[in-house]
């Protein structure tokens, strides 16, 4: 069960793929990161993970500077801990008040948060047959819960593979093209950022592969 939206029943109509469910497993990983802090076993976890192999000579740039943002922060996971992890994304994503980074799209696209890009999204979701999990206070535009509705499009098998390909693209360039750019850019111009920078990369670096793609798509 996700910790940002209900999940619904499903029966398996199509099965979903090694390329989705790696793609799924991305974008679980960016949610948890912008949800909270990780902790000392995911950073250990990580930290052992940063072998991927930089093909240079790769067709798609995107692909290349995928692998060297993953390499980074696997690399950058070896040197954190959680207690300074924590700090910082408190830092960052809490404080009383502003936080120095908002994390919610409908700032991005409209410059306030609670505006009528959350209340579009929130629209999509119920047609999708989402909702927000019992118990859990962010908006549905946290861009944690975002990449979570990804994740769940991505691995529903209860939707032809046609359908989920369809809807994917549609929420993606709805509700997270748009902005993940601002984001990705405020958290690298934080004064405070410093593991999160390279957590903002590799995300920044996930989404491009994922707009080249939805660009070639028929």
């Amino acid at each position: 069960m996700s910790a940002h939206t209900t999940e619904p029943l499903q029966f398996v109509r199509d099965p979903v793929s090694d390329e989705d469910l790696a793609r799924a497993n991305h974008y679980a990983l960016i949610s948890r990161l912008f949800h909270a802090a990780p902790d000392d076993a995911l950073l250990d976890m990580m930290a052992a993970s940063g072998d991927w192999l930089i093909d240079e000579d790769a067709p798609a740039v995107e692909a290349v500077r995928m692998a060297e943002a993953w390499n980074a922060l696997c690399g950058a996971c070896s040197a954190m801990d959680a207690e300074a992890a924590g700090l910082e994304f408190d830092a960052l994503f809490g404080g009383v008040g502003r936080p120095a980074v908002t994390v919610f799209g409908s700032f991005y696209l409209a410059g306030f948060v609670n505006e009528k890009p959350l209340a579009a999204l929130r629209g999509d979701l119920a047609e999708l047959g989402f909702a927000r999990a019992q118990g859990e206070a962010l908006p549905e535009d946290h861009i944690a819960a975002v990449c979570d509705v990804m994740r769940l499009l991505l691995t529903d098998a209860s939707r032809t593979a046609a359908d989920r390909a369809a809807l994917q693209d549609r929420f993606f360039a709805r509700h997270l093209q748009p902005w993940y750019g601002g984001l990705c850019d405020a958290v690298g111009a934080a004064a405070g950022a410093n593991f999160y920078r390279r957590v903002s990369q590799y995300a920044r670096c996930f989404f491009e592969v994922e707009k080249a793609a939805l660009s070639i798509d028929p």
